[in-house]
């Protein structure tokens, strides 16, 4: 966390409101930054999710059979 100090005489009204403003600036930055770590986490989770997606489409075209099968061609079992 970040910290400011004024440089004014103490006791002024404008320093208090100076370092509630510095306060409130210090803690959104370092909002910001925990923001942005996880927006960075969540987007490699991403990526590595559509790569195991990517993964699972190859696998699934490679166990189909090359052909397609017309199931009007085959005959029921219980004929």
């Amino acid at each position: 966390m970040r910290t400011f100090v004024a440089n004014s005489t103490a006791g002024d009204p404008a320093d208090g409101r100076l370092e509630k403003i510095e306060t409130k600036l210090s803690l959104a930055e370092d909002l910001l930054d925990e923001l942005n770590k996880t927006i960075y986490r969540q987007q490699c989770e991403i990526e590595t999710l559509q790569r195991a997606v990517i993964t699972l489409r190859e696998q699934l075209r490679a166990s189909l059979p090359d052909e397609q099968r017309n199931l009007l061609d085959e005959i029921p079992p219980h004929y």
